[in-house]
């Protein structure tokens, strides 16, 4: 039952996001999943790989993650803000 009030209650504060954050905040999942398809890329190709290569290739593709999850990370916070500036 707890559960169910959680989910309610957080429907309900979704919804006191204005379009404008709703669109930020989707842009910023468009850009953390474009970088985890391009770094799944990269790992699929390390698998293919052996010694140095395999592994140089792995940590560009950790990069390329943790690239991605900054900047989305730094827009979601950006969006975050936008209701709370005054107009």
């Amino acid at each position: 039952m707890m559960v169910v009030s959680l989910a309610i209650t957080g429907l309900g504060l979704a919804g006191c996001d204005s379009k404008a954050e709703n669109a930020a905040e989707d842009q910023a999942q468009a850009v953390r999943e474009a970088a985890d398809t391009k770094a799944d890329a990269l790992d699929d190709k390390a698998d293919t790989m052996a010694g140095p290569a395999k592994e140089t290739t792995e940590n560009k593709a950790d990069a390329m993650r943790a690239a991605g999850d900054a900047k989305a990370d730094r827009m979601e916070n950006a969006a975050d803000k936008m209701d709370k500036t005054p107009q």
